[in-house]
Protein backbone atom coordinates (compact mmCIF):
# COMPACT_ATOMS: atom_id res chain seq x y z
CA UNK A 1 0.00 0.00 0.00
CA UNK A 2 1.67 3.23 -0.82
CA UNK A 3 1.69 6.56 0.58
CA UNK A 4 -1.02 8.12 -1.81
CA UNK A 5 -3.45 5.59 -0.89
CA UNK A 6 -3.25 5.52 2.36
CA UNK A 7 -3.88 9.07 2.26
CA UNK A 8 -6.67 8.86 0.60
CA UNK A 9 -8.05 6.18 3.27
CA UNK A 10 -7.32 8.36 5.79
CA UNK A 11 -8.85 11.53 4.14
CA UNK A 12 -12.19 9.39 3.29
CA UNK A 13 -12.10 7.77 7.04
CA UNK A 14 -12.08 11.43 7.89
CA UNK A 15 -15.05 12.51 5.63
CA UNK A 16 -16.83 9.71 7.20
CA UNK A 17 -16.25 10.59 10.82
CA UNK A 18 -17.04 14.05 9.83
CA UNK A 19 -20.43 12.82 8.78
CA UNK A 20 -21.20 10.61 11.57
CA UNK A 21 -20.52 13.92 14.00
CA UNK A 22 -22.80 16.09 11.64
CA UNK A 23 -25.61 13.61 11.68
CA UNK A 24 -25.12 12.98 15.97
CA UNK A 25 -24.98 16.20 15.87
CA UNK A 26 -28.53 16.55 13.97
CA UNK A 27 -29.88 14.13 16.39
CA UNK A 28 -29.07 15.41 19.37
CA UNK A 29 -30.26 19.16 18.22
CA UNK A 30 -33.74 17.47 17.15
CA UNK A 31 -34.01 15.61 20.67
CA UNK A 32 -32.99 18.61 22.68
CA UNK A 33 -35.14 21.09 20.69
CA UNK A 34 -38.17 18.52 20.81
CA UNK A 35 -37.72 18.47 25.00
CA UNK A 36 -37.45 22.12 24.62
CA UNK A 37 -40.20 22.77 23.00
CA UNK A 38 -42.20 20.23 25.52
CA UNK A 39 -40.79 21.94 28.30
CA UNK A 40 -41.64 25.33 26.92
CA UNK A 41 -45.50 23.76 26.24
CA UNK A 42 -45.79 22.59 30.09
CA UNK A 43 -44.41 25.76 31.28
CA UNK A 44 -47.08 28.11 28.99
CA UNK A 45 -49.81 24.96 30.58
CA UNK A 46 -49.08 26.06 33.76
CA UNK A 47 -49.74 29.50 33.14
CA UNK A 48 -52.67 29.40 30.87
CA UNK A 49 -56.39 30.75 32.16
CA UNK A 50 -58.20 28.41 30.09
CA UNK A 51 -58.85 25.34 28.19
CA UNK A 52 -58.75 27.66 24.99
CA UNK A 53 -55.72 28.85 25.67
CA UNK A 54 -54.26 25.12 26.76
CA UNK A 55 -55.41 24.62 23.15
CA UNK A 56 -53.69 27.18 21.45
CA UNK A 57 -50.29 26.36 22.94
CA UNK A 58 -50.83 22.49 21.98
CA UNK A 59 -51.26 23.41 18.47
CA UNK A 60 -48.64 26.14 17.89
CA UNK A 61 -45.80 23.32 19.97
CA UNK A 62 -47.04 20.96 17.61
CA UNK A 63 -46.00 23.40 14.30
CA UNK A 64 -43.22 24.39 15.61
CA UNK A 65 -41.33 21.21 16.23
CA UNK A 66 -42.36 20.35 12.97
CA UNK A 67 -40.62 23.59 11.30
CA UNK A 68 -37.61 22.73 13.65
CA UNK A 69 -37.63 19.34 12.15
CA UNK A 70 -37.40 20.63 8.57
CA UNK A 71 -34.51 22.84 9.10
CA UNK A 72 -32.08 20.91 11.27
CA UNK A 73 -32.75 17.60 8.73
CA UNK A 74 -32.10 20.11 5.78
CA UNK A 75 -28.86 21.63 7.47
CA UNK A 76 -27.62 18.23 8.30
CA UNK A 77 -27.95 17.07 5.10
CA UNK A 78 -26.16 20.10 3.16
CA UNK A 79 -23.40 19.70 5.71
CA UNK A 80 -23.26 15.72 4.94
CA UNK A 81 -23.41 16.22 0.99
CA UNK A 82 -20.51 18.89 1.25
CA UNK A 83 -18.30 16.95 3.03
CA UNK A 84 -18.77 14.18 0.64
CA UNK A 85 -17.68 16.27 -1.82
CA UNK A 86 -20.45 17.42 -3.21
CA UNK A 87 -20.54 21.53 -3.38
CA UNK A 88 -23.95 22.47 -2.12
CA UNK A 89 -23.95 26.25 -4.55
CA UNK A 90 -25.23 24.53 -7.91
CA UNK A 91 -27.34 22.37 -5.69
CA UNK A 92 -28.76 25.75 -4.01
CA UNK A 93 -28.89 27.09 -7.56
CA UNK A 94 -30.81 24.60 -9.35
CA UNK A 95 -33.33 24.62 -5.89
CA UNK A 96 -33.99 28.61 -6.60
CA UNK A 97 -34.65 28.07 -10.40
CA UNK A 98 -36.91 25.05 -9.38
CA UNK A 99 -38.91 26.74 -6.44
CA UNK A 100 -39.35 29.93 -8.85
CA UNK A 101 -40.86 27.55 -11.92
CA UNK A 102 -42.61 25.66 -8.80
CA UNK A 103 -43.60 28.59 -7.30
CA UNK A 104 -45.82 29.72 -10.12
CA UNK A 105 -47.12 26.27 -10.58
CA UNK A 106 -48.10 25.41 -6.61
CA UNK A 107 -49.39 29.07 -5.98
CA UNK A 108 -51.99 27.73 -3.91
CA UNK A 109 -49.71 25.43 -1.84
CA UNK A 110 -47.60 28.49 -0.91
CA UNK A 111 -51.19 30.83 -0.35
CA UNK A 112 -51.88 27.51 2.39
CA UNK A 113 -48.66 28.10 3.94
CA UNK A 114 -48.89 31.59 4.45
CA UNK A 115 -52.55 31.63 5.72
CA UNK A 116 -51.81 28.29 8.03
CA UNK A 117 -49.12 30.65 9.42
CA UNK A 118 -51.34 33.92 10.51
CA UNK A 119 -54.40 31.57 11.25
CA UNK A 120 -52.02 30.14 14.19
CA UNK A 121 -50.00 33.46 14.53
CA UNK A 122 -53.62 35.48 15.04
CA UNK A 123 -54.88 33.21 16.77
CA UNK A 124 -57.70 32.35 14.91
CA UNK A 125 -58.80 28.80 15.03
CA UNK A 126 -57.38 26.32 17.66
CA UNK A 127 -57.78 22.43 18.01
CA UNK A 128 -61.07 21.97 19.77
CA UNK A 129 -62.76 25.07 18.39
CA UNK A 130 -66.24 24.39 16.58
CA UNK A 131 -66.33 27.27 13.65
CA UNK A 132 -67.87 27.81 10.23
CA UNK A 133 -65.18 28.21 7.39
CA UNK A 134 -66.38 27.49 3.86
CA UNK A 135 -69.77 26.58 4.33
CA UNK A 136 -68.59 23.95 6.62
CA UNK A 137 -69.10 23.79 10.21
CA UNK A 138 -67.55 21.59 12.56
CA UNK A 139 -64.88 20.79 15.01
CA UNK A 140 -61.19 21.73 14.46
CA UNK A 141 -59.56 18.33 15.25
CA UNK A 142 -56.28 18.62 13.44
CA UNK A 143 -54.77 22.39 11.90
CA UNK A 144 -51.73 22.65 10.24
CA UNK A 145 -49.60 24.94 7.81
CA UNK A 146 -51.80 23.39 4.85
CA UNK A 147 -54.96 22.42 5.91
CA UNK A 148 -57.51 22.48 8.70
CA UNK A 149 -59.42 19.66 9.57
CA UNK A 150 -63.17 19.71 10.37
CA UNK A 151 -65.77 16.72 11.88
CA UNK A 152 -69.84 17.77 11.58
CA UNK A 153 -72.23 16.73 13.61
CA UNK A 154 -72.74 13.67 10.93
CA UNK A 155 -68.93 12.35 11.71
CA UNK A 156 -67.81 13.48 8.44
CA UNK A 157 -64.10 14.73 8.19
CA UNK A 158 -63.42 17.73 6.49
CA UNK A 159 -59.80 18.58 4.79
CA UNK A 160 -60.08 22.39 4.22
CA UNK A 161 -56.77 24.08 2.43
CA UNK A 162 -56.31 27.44 4.58
CA UNK A 163 -55.49 29.22 1.14
CA UNK A 164 -59.21 28.73 0.96
CA UNK A 165 -60.33 30.52 4.17
CA UNK A 166 -60.95 33.86 3.44
CA UNK A 167 -63.69 34.02 7.33
CA UNK A 168 -63.77 32.02 10.11
CA UNK A 169 -66.30 31.81 12.25
CA UNK A 170 -65.18 31.09 15.85
CA UNK A 171 -68.38 29.60 17.94
CA UNK A 172 -65.38 28.71 21.06
CA UNK A 173 -64.63 32.06 22.38
CA UNK A 174 -65.65 33.28 25.63
CA UNK A 175 -68.89 33.00 25.39
CA UNK A 176 -71.79 32.46 23.69
CA UNK A 177 -75.50 32.94 23.12
CA UNK A 178 -78.43 31.19 22.74
CA UNK A 179 -80.87 32.70 20.54
CA UNK A 180 -85.24 31.91 20.44
CA UNK A 181 -87.40 32.73 18.49
CA UNK A 182 -91.25 32.28 20.16
CA UNK A 183 -94.39 31.63 18.38
CA UNK A 184 -97.77 32.73 19.60
CA UNK A 185 -100.87 33.16 18.40
CA UNK A 186 -102.40 36.77 17.72
CA UNK A 187 -105.06 36.22 20.07
CA UNK A 188 -102.83 35.76 22.77
CA UNK A 189 -101.61 38.64 25.43
CA UNK A 190 -98.10 39.48 25.08
CA UNK A 191 -97.22 40.64 28.44
CA UNK A 192 -98.38 36.90 29.85
CA UNK A 193 -95.65 35.51 27.54
CA UNK A 194 -93.19 37.57 28.09
CA UNK A 195 -94.10 36.68 32.02
CA UNK A 196 -93.78 32.85 31.51
CA UNK A 197 -90.91 33.15 29.37
CA UNK A 198 -88.83 34.91 32.28
CA UNK A 199 -90.39 32.10 34.62
CA UNK A 200 -89.31 29.32 32.76
CA UNK A 201 -85.71 30.99 32.26
CA UNK A 202 -85.36 31.39 36.12
CA UNK A 203 -86.44 28.02 36.57
CA UNK A 204 -83.38 26.90 34.63
CA UNK A 205 -80.98 29.71 35.85
CA UNK A 206 -81.65 27.86 39.26
CA UNK A 207 -81.15 24.22 37.93
CA UNK A 208 -77.98 22.63 39.29
CA UNK A 209 -77.12 20.91 36.03
CA UNK A 210 -78.26 23.45 33.15
CA UNK A 211 -77.66 26.68 35.47
CA UNK A 212 -74.39 26.18 35.76
CA UNK A 213 -74.33 26.83 31.90
CA UNK A 214 -76.09 29.75 31.96
CA UNK A 215 -74.16 32.96 32.65
CA UNK A 216 -76.83 35.80 32.69
CA UNK A 217 -80.96 35.84 33.17
CA UNK A 218 -82.64 35.39 30.27
CA UNK A 219 -82.86 38.64 28.19
CA UNK A 220 -86.94 38.87 26.53
CA UNK A 221 -86.22 41.47 23.81
CA UNK A 222 -90.03 41.86 22.33
CA UNK A 223 -91.59 41.42 19.50
CA UNK A 224 -89.19 40.20 16.80
CA UNK A 225 -91.83 40.12 13.92
CA UNK A 226 -95.42 39.68 12.79
CA UNK A 227 -95.67 36.46 10.74
CA UNK A 228 -98.34 34.81 8.23
CA UNK A 229 -100.44 33.15 11.99
CA UNK A 230 -98.12 33.89 14.61
CA UNK A 231 -96.41 36.90 16.49
CA UNK A 232 -92.76 36.22 16.84
CA UNK A 233 -91.04 37.20 20.15
CA UNK A 234 -87.26 37.04 20.17
CA UNK A 235 -85.20 35.86 23.79
CA UNK A 236 -82.12 34.77 24.90
CA UNK A 237 -79.48 33.32 27.03
CA UNK A 238 -75.98 34.51 27.52
CA UNK A 239 -74.54 31.20 27.79
CA UNK A 240 -70.86 29.25 27.99
CA UNK A 241 -69.26 28.83 24.95
CA UNK A 242 -70.64 25.88 23.25
CA UNK A 243 -73.17 25.43 25.76
CA UNK A 244 -75.55 27.57 23.72
CA UNK A 245 -77.98 24.79 22.35
CA UNK A 246 -78.21 22.74 24.59
CA UNK A 247 -79.63 25.27 26.85
CA UNK A 248 -81.84 26.23 23.55
CA UNK A 249 -83.01 22.34 23.44
CA UNK A 250 -83.61 22.41 27.30
CA UNK A 251 -85.62 25.88 27.05
CA UNK A 252 -87.51 24.90 24.36
CA UNK A 253 -88.87 21.74 25.35
CA UNK A 254 -89.36 23.27 29.41
CA UNK A 255 -91.50 26.45 27.43
CA UNK A 256 -93.37 23.93 25.32
CA UNK A 257 -94.71 22.41 28.81
CA UNK A 258 -95.09 25.77 30.45
CA UNK A 259 -97.75 26.83 26.96
CA UNK A 260 -99.29 23.78 27.65
CA UNK A 261 -100.16 24.58 30.68
CA UNK A 262 -101.35 27.63 30.71
CA UNK A 263 -103.19 27.12 27.71
CA UNK A 264 -101.18 29.62 25.14
CA UNK A 265 -101.62 28.70 21.66
CA UNK A 266 -98.63 27.60 19.94
CA UNK A 267 -99.68 28.67 16.32
CA UNK A 268 -99.50 26.43 12.84
CA UNK A 269 -99.88 28.40 9.40
CA UNK A 270 -103.96 29.42 8.87
CA UNK A 271 -105.13 30.56 5.51
CA UNK A 272 -108.34 32.39 5.69
CA UNK A 273 -109.68 32.84 1.98
CA UNK A 274 -111.51 36.41 1.37
CA UNK A 275 -114.18 36.07 -1.50
CA UNK A 276 -114.86 39.78 -1.73
CA UNK A 277 -118.35 42.21 -1.55
CA UNK A 278 -119.76 44.82 -2.84
CA UNK A 279 -120.17 48.32 -1.69
CA UNK A 280 -123.70 47.30 -0.29
CA UNK A 281 -122.30 44.28 1.31
CA UNK A 282 -125.05 42.06 -0.15
CA UNK A 283 -122.69 39.42 -1.60
CA UNK A 284 -123.93 35.97 -0.80
CA UNK A 285 -121.52 34.22 1.48
CA UNK A 286 -118.48 32.29 -0.02
CA UNK A 287 -119.02 27.96 -0.23
CA UNK A 288 -116.38 25.85 -1.61
CA UNK A 289 -118.85 22.89 -2.98
CA UNK A 290 -117.17 19.14 -2.92
CA UNK A 291 -118.80 17.61 -5.91
CA UNK A 292 -115.99 14.78 -5.73
CA UNK A 293 -118.04 11.09 -6.04
CA UNK A 294 -118.44 9.02 -2.68
CA UNK A 295 -115.66 6.03 -2.48
CA UNK A 296 -116.97 2.65 -3.14
CA UNK A 297 -117.21 0.13 -0.92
Amino acid sequence: MNIDSILDHLHLSKDLLHIVVILTLAWFLLALSRKLIRLFRDYMNTRADSAEEIRRIETLARVIRYVSTVVISLVAGMLALSELGISIAPILGAAGVVGLAVGFGAQSLIKDYFNGFFLLLENQIRQGDVVEVCGKTGTVEDITLRYVCLRDIEGSVHYIPNGQILLVTNKSRDYAYALIDVSVAYRENIDEVYTIIKKVGSAMRADVVIGAKILEDIEVQGVQDWGDSAVIVRCRFKTIALEQWDVRRTFLGQLKQAFDAQGIEIPYPHLTIYAGQDKQGLAPAFRIEDNREPLQS
